[in-house]
């Protein structure tokens, strides 16, 4: 059995006021409850629904399930009474509480209230706590659902209190109090209260473990595990996930232990394990399949599609939904399945299967019942259509669709009427974020009008605010695909409003951001900024629910988040920008930087400090390049001066060509001419307009905050016509002033930890010259070394455990990857993932010692044909917990490295040399060598963060 809505999503789902949705399976709940406990309300994680493609992070819920010890026979209730009237209506209550159950389940949350209050009342009057209790339960798990988070809490708190001085040391009496602490867990999830909600299931399974319900200890672990990575404790949410399968693979096959798996893969999904995820996933489908669970089988089929398609393997994750969509035993799984199938159909960008999909899908639609997932269901459909625009052949309307408007209020009837009438696209100033322009399809903006109508309509029906606010928005996102400005920000505005009113932020971000573009694009910059800077607020309000989303599928980063920060930018950035304003864009790149990062791991760990150059470094200056639509942005940090900015009106493809191009060129086969003139255009748009001020201010150190596609080219390369950038200034890289803990290393603290794998491992070629290298390094300075058989990870992590190391150096392969499973170090036995790199590496951090001053990474390389590759750099130097580290772009030259290596060392004996100045005197001392003289030997090596 399953729990799990499966409606896809593209938008984000970061969120602080979270709730959840259970999928119809009333029909299912009735044939299996019988036989379970109130333990299997925690196990499944339940999904959030939006009217969007492809989201998946599992949410712990309580599932509203038939319980044995609900029955008079167990003797809970008033059956003392003995009275057959009484009787009567404890039956009828139980009715009533059965009916309120099936009404929450299929997504009509006002109505399962309106039945649950009654319920309640009849409980109360009989002096029934124990039903009276539960009903209060339920009525909580439904006004969360509603974002009516005070009622919510008023009802589990009256509930807790009604059974805290009668619960006896019963299991029936324990898994009742399991299920109330499950119940406040979720509200305290829902709401953000992270550590609360911890605490909370752990009472929760400490509840089912008294009560013997093994199934719900595994439940509250797998929500404790959620709550663990939203926390930024990864590693703790990894050893619990794993606990869960361990003890999982104990359990006799049935059919809860493949629920239980299968909520398990979601799990694994969602944090990133992705193979991890497909193999318990495998399992949860291969048990069902022995069952011949016809319902389970395409929920699992489901759930494998979207970790097929998390790993970017698109054929299979087809595959797997037309499966789940086949097999399917209601309309709406059926509906969800194709959903998601066709919005990956329309990523993908295979227009033909696409449109041989939608007639399929309209036509299952008017078979829906009024429910919440219906609704969710219509937009995303329409939110589909409107990005296949032009491409979608002329549809018919809606089955079963009456006028356009039927049954809403005046205002929205209007808009929709005139939308669908003759208000097609105009052919200038579509949003540039939009999908394709409509050509001629009145037919196309019809359809699509009249699903978000019936939507609205739906959502209005059932008094549910959230959906009502999503089919609102997408219809406000219609108009601005037609250009009607006002009626686009008219129905924004309320989508925003009703958001807001129920704390729902994950939804509020994206509405002003849509707000944000209307405004702007109507000539009202002053609005566009105000709202564009509450979406970039929202989303920092929520950054400790980054690490929840994969970075490109899931969440779709690039294509829903960046562009928010990006956009902000460049409005402050517009018009001659005020002091003011540039530190507000300065600040905004680096939040982007910040959040980026979080989303690669999928965590919001980093506690930051903001500090200005001065503190840090009074003979450094701190460049922001920012690459924009239509020109390139540079905001430039001196110490004790006002932010200077300057730009160039280059178009965007421009500049990546420009960058790709370079990196190509700094290969050796390629002409010198073409890559110094190359080499020289991007200094004259970087460091040119600068050069002057530089020299006056006496700048000795250039910190780069690197975006886009500059973070893979090494700025040590950048040409002036006469020199390269190094031979006049030291070089840093850096995340952005707030990550920087400045510190200087002394000749004295100079301590090394060496390990190197000279000999072929995993596939990788030999480094003969590693050993030399290491060797060279010991002789310079105090060193262990780890060579070949003796650098594993565990010897790794005894020698940091048992010695202070200030110096950690690698000479080994590895790779720097935008997704973070393909970044990674290599060792004897197996590859350090950079997720595991601070279990290695930050050990004396946890012991509340100093962490390591500089960790060197000899022979790594960033991943081919991965633009954003660099950014696995910058996670692995993050993750290290080092100070500062130093690494390389590409593979470079066994030999040259080895020289370059043991100078830097020998720099860093000298006194008064910091980490930049002894790195860029290493270059140097190839670049004065004639065999490696060419910036492909020297460049590539770069220091990240903390250059003193």
């Amino acid at each position: 059995m399953t729990l799990l809505p499966r409606i896809r999503l593209k938008t984000v789902i970061i969120r602080r006021s979270r709730t959840q949705t259970i999928a119809s399976v009333s029909s299912r709940l009735k044939a299996f409850s019988r036989c379970i406990g109130l333990g299997l309300l925690t196990l499944f994680l339940i999904t959030w629904v939006f009217p969007t493609q492809a989201q998946y992070p599992p949410i712990p819920l309580t599932e509203l399930t038939q319980t044995q010890f609900l029955s008079r026979e167990q003797g809970i209730g008033n059956k003392q009474q003995g009275d057959l009237n009484s009787v009567q209506e404890n039956d009828n209550a139980l009715t009533q509480l059965e009916q309120g159950k099936a009404l929450y389940s299929a997504g009509r949350f006002w109505q399962a209230i309106t039945v649950w209050q009654q319920t309640m009342q009849a409980y109360q009057d009989r002096g029934d706590r124990i039903h009276y209790a539960l009903s209060l339960s339920y009525l909580s798990l439904a006004y969360q659902e509603l974002g009516q988070w005070q009622e919510a809490e008023q009802a589990i708190t009256q509930s807790l209190n009604l059974v805290a001085n009668l619960l006896k040391p019963t299991r029936n009496h324990q898994r009742l109090l399991a299920q109330l602490l499950n119940t406040q867990a979720s509200l305290h999830y829902a709401q953000g209260q992270m550590e609360a909600a911890l605490e909370t299931w752990k009472q929760a399974e400490q509840a089912y473990q008294e009560a013997g319900d093994q199934t719900g200890v595994f439940g509250s672990q797998i929500n404790q595990a959620q709550v663990l990575q939203a926390l930024g404790l990864y590693r703790r949410s990894q050893i619990t996930l794993e606990r869960v399968k361990t003890q999982l693979q104990t359990q006799p096959d049935s059919l809860l232990k493949a629920a239980g798996l299968r909520s398990l893969g979601v799990a694994l999904q969602v944090v990133g394990n992705l193979e991890e995820s497909q193999q318990v996933l495998q399992q949860s489908l291969a048990i069902t399949q022995g069952f011949d669970a016809i319902a389970d089988q395409s929920a699992t089929l489901f759930s494998l599609g979207n970790t097929a398609r998390a790993q970017q393997d698109f054929e299979d994750a087809i595959a797997y939904y037309q499966q789940a969509a086949s097999t399917a035993t209601t309309p709406l799984t059926q509906v969800e399945a194709q959903l998601n199938q066709l919005s990956l159909l329309i990523e993908t960008q295979n227009w033909t299967d696409a449109q041989t999909l939608v007639p399929q899908i309209q036509a299952e639609l008017s078979n829906l019942p009024l429910n919440r997932a219906a609704v969710y269901a219509q937009v995303n459909f329409a939110e589909s259509l409107m990005k296949m625009g032009s491409h979608v052949e002329t549809l018919h309307a809606t089955s079963g669709s009456q006028s356009v408007g039927a049954g809403l209020t005046d205002n929205v009837t209007q808009e929709t009427a005139n939308l669908t009438k003759p208000a097609l696209p105009r052919e200038q100033g579509i949003v540039s974020q939009s999908p394709p322009n409509f050509t001629g399809a009145k037919a196309q903006l019809q359809t699509i009008a009249q699903l978000l109508a019936r939507a609205i309509q739906q959502a209005r029906q059932l008094n549910d605010k959230r959906s009502e606010s999503y089919a609102l928005g997408q219809l406000g996102h219609l108009y601005m695909q037609t250009q009607q400005w006002l009626e686009a920000q008219r129905l924004t505005e309320e989508a925003l409003s009703l958001a807001q009113g129920i704390q729902a932020t994950e939804i509020t971000y994206r509405w002003q951001w849509q707000l944000s573009q209307i405004l702007q694009y109507q000539g009202n910059l002053t609005g566009a900024i105000a709202a564009n800077r509450d979406a970039v607020y929202t989303l920092q309000s929520l950054r400790s629910d980054l690490m929840a989303i994969n970075p490109d599928v899931q969440f779709s980063f690039r294509e829903t988040v960046e562009p928010i920060y990006r956009n902000l930018v460049e409005l402050l950035l517009s018009n001659q920008p005020t002091p003011e304003q540039l530190q507000q864009g300065r600040e905004t790149i680096e939040s982007l930087r910040l959040a980026e990062l979080e989303n690669f791991f999928r965590e919001a760990c980093w506690q930051v400090q903001r500090q200005t150059i001065d503190q840090i470094d009074p003979q450094a200056s701190v460049i922001y390049p920012i690459i924009l639509p239509n020109h390139f942005a540079v905001i430039v940090s001196l110490p004790g001066k006002p932010l200077r900015y300057f730009q160039t009106e280059l178009a965007q493809t421009q500049i990546d060509s420009t960058i790709e191009q370079l990196l190509q060129a700094l290969n050796p086969a390629w002409s010198n001419k073409e890559r110094l003139r190359l080499s020289q255009q991007l200094y004259d748009w970087l460091i040119r307009p600068i050069e002057t001020e530089l020299r006056e201010n006496e700048i000795k150190t250039l910190v780069f905050v690197l975006d886009g596609a500059l973070r893979n080219l090494p700025m040590a390369a950048l040409y002036d016509g006469q020199q390269y950038l190094i031979e006049n200034y030291n070089i840093a890289l850096s995340l952005g002033l707030q990550l920087i803990e400045p510190r200087s290393l002394y000749p004295k603290q100079l301590k090394t930890l060496t390990a190197g794998l000279s000999e072929a491992r995993d596939g990788f070629p030999a480094l003969p010259a590693v050993e030399l290298e290491v060797q060279s390094i010991a002789a310079q300075i105090p060193s262990t070394i780890l060579l070949n058989q003796q650098f594993t990870p565990q010897t790794l992590q005894e020698q940091i455990e048992a010695n202070p190391f200030p110096v950690v150096h690698l000479a080994t392969h590895g790779q720097f990857s935008s997704k973070a499973e393909n970044t990674f170090l290599l060792t004897w036995n197996g590859r350090i993932k950079v997720k595991d790199l601070d279990q290695l590496l930050q050990v004396r951090q946890r012991q509340d010692t100093n962490p390591i001053e500089l960790l060197v990474l000899s022979a790594c390389q960033t991943a081919t044909g991965d633009k954003r590759a660099a950014l696995g750099l910058a996670g692995l130097a993050v993750r290290s917990g080092a100070r500062s580290t130093l690494a390389t772009l590409w593979s470079v030259n066994d030999e040259s490295t080895a020289q370059l290596m043991v100078e830097f060392y020998r720099q860093l004996t000298q006194s008064q040399v910091s980490k930049a100045q002894a790195l860029r005197q290493a270059q140097l001392t190839l670049l004065r060598q004639s065999n490696y003289q060419h910036p492909f030997y020297w460049a590539p090596f770069v220091l990240v963060g903390n250059w003193l």
